[in-house]
């Protein structure tokens, strides 16, 4: 492969792309290989905004926005409360089991395999710079495609996040005579 001829093509949005996929992949494999689980939710804030310039990239500002908002924001904060909440060891990592450990890389295997099969096997779409729609990834569409096509499961999932949010507050919730653990 002529790598001269392929640099010589790059666009700067290839290229960002490129170098926005790179650093992706790099952060949630250092997700997955961080043994401290503080220095894991901080690459996975920072495969968020990777993520988050891809949607940029793909004119999708309002998706990079709320991915950055409620995802990077909200969720890894949350994440970071149960972690330091659960008070983790190192000695708990020495204590699992070489059962455990095959168990995982078999079930990791698995999903693997099942992944690469299913990837050879899809169909992708070709892109034609003809019909190109610069409305796909602004606010109005989608709400248009929110609240028309998908209505029902939008609704669902707020109601199930209220119930959630009912079920923390009832469990948070002390009354007269509880011990405190």
């Amino acid at each position: 492969m002529d790598f001269s001829n392929f640099f010589s093509h790059l666009t700067p949005a290839t290229s960002f792309f490129y170098v926005l996929s790179f650093l992706t992949i790099l952060c949630g494999l250092m997700v997955i290989l961080a043994k401290n689980p503080i220095h894991s939710v901080l690459y996975l804030i920072a495969t968020f905004f990777c993520l988050s310039g891809h949607y940029i990239l793909l004119n999708a500002q309002f998706l990079a926005a709320v991915n950055i908002i409620v995802y990077a924001g909200a969720i890894m904060v949350l994440f970071l409360f149960v972690i330091m909440f659960l008070n983790l060891r190192e000695e708990d990592e020495e204590s699992k089991t070489n059962l455990v450990k095959i168990a995982a890389t078999v079930v990791g295997g698995t999903l693997g395999v099942i992944l690469v099969g299913v990837l050879r096997k899809a169909q992708f779409g070709t892109y034609n710079p003809y019909v190109f729609d610069s409305q796909v990834g602004m606010v109005e569409s989608l709400g248009n495609v929110l609240y028309n096509d998908y209505l029902l499961p939008f609704e669902l999932a707020s109601v199930l996040f209220l119930i959630a949010m009912i079920g923390a507050v009832m469990l948070g919730r002390r009354e007269a005579g509880d011990r405190h653990f």
